[in-house]
């Protein structure tokens, strides 16, 4: 292959460098493009052809249905390794031994006493209030009592922002989920390793003891893991534009969320549950559905089915499909919104017109399932995603930062008018 590649335009030929990464992905850099060809850029609507950047993060291969982070593969992380685990080697870039893992923890666990005044600011929400604006809030809110800004330079400095938020994190979702429900807040137990503390600050009731379940605090460890990273998603590629400001860690994460909230995003496994209720409500008929589902002169879609980026399917989804049905069965739920759930997954794997066109249950489907299980109300689905990925952003921000990556600053092609003369008021 030819290191260069050439671009004619109007007789004029321009070459520019061909870049190849370690899985032997093809990229034109066309970064000095706009003043070579004096003035001209390229359209990429929803950038789906751009890489904004070089990444030793995830690699993700959607026609293949791969998915790895720092090289190791989905599959493997989620059987063999805990959440921690993987918070670690995303940020960090290698697996912990233990000794560094104990000290991760301790760190973290060291950082996980919220100010209190954050109380009086989460107070000040209604009820009513969806939980990803209340998360994002107080995500940024953290920043009023973390004023300075990081040294990235140093080890030690970045490495307390990064403890200080894995900290507080899981406090600040708990805290949304039980401001909601009008449950006392709670700050976990500093014995129990990071997912069974999560599972215990939102669920332990304050009049009887709490007992933890293993089954599903492994569903979730799983699903925690699963969603880590992805590679430039809309959310992650917002927190790196958001640092590329040399915004703090805090307030972009807090940007991440934001746009993490929209149902072509995260919200799409809330949607799922909006989609299941709404067949519920109708009668249940998956068979009507899927009908509904293929016909294009139909307004109704199908939420958790097929995937912007794999083209197969998705491998995080065969993993947690695993878990739901383990978690499922323990529970013993009897639940005629998981009947339904169920009705569509085996109508889709079966259906040519769906197999066909490789349209599968994604992890979007999948994990509204679990947390419905789990009793985790649907507007807090989103949420649980936030905490899920929080790693994967902080993985991400600390390399642009460190890469000393450029500002964001994106061209367009404008279409509006030309040039008009101003006339008056009076005139008009």
């Amino acid at each position: 292959m030819s290191d260069k590649a050439t671009l004619e335009i109007n007789g004029e030929k321009y070459e520019f460098p061909v870049v190849i990464g370690t899985e032997k992905e093809v990229a034109i850099d066309i970064k000095s493009l706009r003043s070579a060809t004096n003035g001209i850029i390229t359209i990429d609507p929803g950038f789906k052809n751009t890489g904004s950047c070089e990444s030793a993060i995830t690699f993700l291969d959607g026609e293949k249905g791969i998915l790895r982070y720092r090289g190791y593969s989905i599959e493997e992380l989620a059987e063999k390794a805990h959440f921690l685990e993987v918070i670690y080697l995303l940020i960090f870039g290698e697996l912990p031994n233990k000794e560094k893992l104990d000290q991760f923890h301790a760190d973290i666990k060291s950082h996980s006493i919220v100010d209190d005044d954050l109380k009086k600011i989460l107070d000040a929400f209604p009820k009513s209030a969806h939980p990803m604006g209340v998360l994002s809030s107080l995500t940024s809110a953290l920043t009023a009592f973390y004023p300075s800004s990081v040294d990235v330079a140093s080890e030690e400095a970045m490495y307390n922002s990064i403890t200080t938020i894995l900290g507080k994190f899981p406090v600040i979702v708990s805290w949304t989920m039980r401001k909601k429900q009008g449950l006392p807040l709670e700050y976990g137990d500093d014995s129990l390793d990071y997912v069974e503390n999560i599972v215990k600050m939102m669920f332990k009731s304050p009049n009887c003891e709490y007992k933890q379940n293993p089954i599903l605090v492994n569903a979730l460890d799983k699903l925690l893991i699963l969603h880590g990273d992805h590679e430039q998603n809309c959310s992650t590629s917002t927190v790196r534009i958001t640092g590329s400001s040399h915004a703090g860690l805090f307030v972009s994460l807090a940007s991440g969320i934001s746009a993490l909230w929209g149902p072509l995003h995260g919200g799409a496994n809330q949607a799922v549950l909006e989609m299941l209720e709404a067949i519920q409500a109708d009668g249940g008929d998956t068979k009507k559905f899927m009908a509904k589902a293929k016909d294009k002169n139909d307004p109704f879609r199908l939420m958790g089915f097929g995937h912007r980026v794999y083209k197969n399917f998705d491998p995080r989804a065969k993993i947690i499909k695993v878990a739901a049905d383990e978690l499922l069965a323990d529970l013993g739920i009897q639940d005629p919104i998981l009947d339904i759930a169920k009705g569509l997954e085996k109508e889709a794997l079966e259906d040519p017109y769906f197999v066909e066109r490789k349209l599968y249950p994604n992890v979007d489907f999948y994990s509204g399932i679990i947390y419905r299980a789990m009793g985790i109300p649907v507007d807090m689905f989103t949420v649980m995603f936030a905490l899920g990925r929080l790693p994967g952003w902080i993985a991400q921000w600390k390399e642009m930062r460190r890469n000393q990556e450029p500002i964001g600053r994106p061209r367009q092609l404008y279409v509006g008018e030309t040039y008009r003369p101003f006339v008056p008021v009076d005139e008009r």
